[in-house]
């Protein structure tokens, strides 16, 4: 994090499952029986809840068939795709909302193989379709679950242009929003005496009970069984750790924040390593409410499942990060011998920021120190290998991480961040990538710690 009067100093990394026929005949008759009898359940009419709603897509094959043209409900305006494969189009209901079917209005240039994806965060997707052998047309399709996003994404196309929907319909019985219950209820926060009132919540899917979730900040420290709520005062600053077994267990992690008279600023953070799986929403007075820190899918999964994951998701050379500490921490790049001097991938930055004209250790780079502590756009741009790209592009999210050499620990945090933000770096927060949140008449802030 870039240094500023009102918000946290970020720091390099540290180093370091027979019946007998005539019964059952007898059975289904009487069964039959009833069934006639018996009134239907009503079920109330399913709803369309794409209309106009917001549409993105892969691509389109001109400015004259937007995605958007898909979700109008004009059947003479239609999207169609680039002609290639794979391409996809989403729209974006609003909030969750549980699903009943889709129906797909297709023109002449349809898909013989795609699946109908949902999401709750348009990062995560969720196949509740999927098929080979589709012929266009209308295809009216049964679907259950939930979402905000549906998504078509088309594998292979039935002709040799690109995917064209005339209409692209998501049906729902609306008004029925599932809970997202992550948070828990608001209305039993008591109203800060200080600047603002912290109220920390056990997220670890019954791995610990509360009385085993621990917090310590300005030399308090209490489970949460036992006070569950700090009532934080204005000047405060620097780090409020959380621990879980034990007030010193060697499972923990932190915050970072500066909190003034009518201000919080704070984030959380991977710049050092990943400890615990952290969340964090502030609302404030004038109807404000971020949230930030991993998503829903990362707190549902067990821990072995989310190491397994970046050390399946990473290049060779960062795998030892989920190996050094394990099971307690996956470590930064720039805290790993083998990213230091004498260290097999000393070298891994030097020659691509040699191209750039800049003469850093790889540590160092990682970490935005020594002569890039005072470079953040340099910095971030190594990172995210877009150093070589032009300036114009180097904010843009769409061209990160896109080739080696580039900081995949970093990117690993992103992908399984709310809304891809988080700290993987000292200066991540160039262009906006980051964690950090800030606002005035903070109300309360929850923070949620997961396993």
């Amino acid at each position: 994090m870039q240094s500023s009067a009102s918000a946290p100093t970020r720091r390099p990394p540290a180093g370091a499952a027979r019946p007998r026929a005539a019964l059952g005949l007898i059975v289904v008759l009487i069964a039959a029986c009833f069934a006639v009898l018996a009134p239907t359940p009503a079920r109330a009419a399913d709803q369309l809840l794409s209309r106009g709603r917001p549409a993105t897509a892969s691509s389109t094959e001109n400015g004259s068939f937007p995605a958007s043209a898909a979700v109008d409900g004009n059947t003479g305006t239609r999207w169609s795709s680039a002609f290639s494969d794979p391409q996809w189009l989403r729209v974006d209901l609003g909030s969750v909302q549980q699903l009943s079917r889709v129906t797909l209005n297709w023109e002449a240039a349809y898909a013989t193989a795609f699946q109908i994806q949902t999401s709750t965060d348009a990062s995560t997707w969720t196949t509740v379709y999927s098929t080979t052998t589709a012929t266009g047309g209308t295809q009216d399709i049964a679907i259950s679950g939930s979402g905000r996003y549906v998504r078509l994404y088309g594998t292979a196309r039935g002709t040799p242009y690109g995917y064209s929907l005339w209409e692209f319909q998501v049906y729902g019985p609306g008004g029925t929003i599932p809970p997202d219950d992550f948070w828990g209820s608001t209305s039993d926060i008591p109203p800060a005496s200080n600047a603002v009132e912290v109220k920390i919540l056990n997220r670890t899917n019954g791995k610990y009970p509360d009385s085993q979730v621990y917090w310590s900040f300005n030399g308090q420290v209490h489970s949460i069984a036992e006070q569950p709520y700090l009532d934080m005062p204005a000047n405060s600053a620097g780090r409020m750790y959380f621990y879980l077994g034990s007030p010193d267990s060697p499972y923990y992690d932190f915050i970072e924040f500066t909190v003034g008279n009518n201000v919080f600023n704070g984030n959380t953070t991977r710049v050092d390593a990943f400890g615990l799986k952290l969340a964090m929403r502030l609302h404030t007075k004038d109807g404000y409410d971020v949230e930030v820190g991993e998503n829903r899918q990362t707190f549902a999964e067990d821990r072995a499942t989310t190491f397994q994951r970046f050390t399946d998701a990473v290049p060779d050379q960062f795998k030892v990060l989920a190996q050094a500490q394990a099971p307690y921490r996956i470590i930064a790049p720039g805290s790993d011998p083998s990213f230091r001097a004498g260290g097999a991938n000393a070298n891994y930055f030097t020659a691509y920021a040699q191209s750039v004209g800049v003469n850093a250790a790889t540590s160092d780079i990682f970490g935005c120190a020594a002569s890039l502590a005072g470079n953040p756009d340099m910095c971030a741009a190594l990172n995210r290998h877009v150093a070589t790209l032009p300036a114009s592009q180097q904010s843009d999210p769409a061209q990160f991480y896109k080739a080696a050499p580039a900081n995949y620990y970093a990117k690993f945090w992103h992908d399984n961040a709310i809304n891809h933000l988080a700290y993987g770096f000292p200066y991540d927060d160039v262009a906006g990538q980051s964690s950090f949140i800030s606002h005035a008449d903070p109300q309360w802030l929850l923070v949620a710690v997961g396993w």
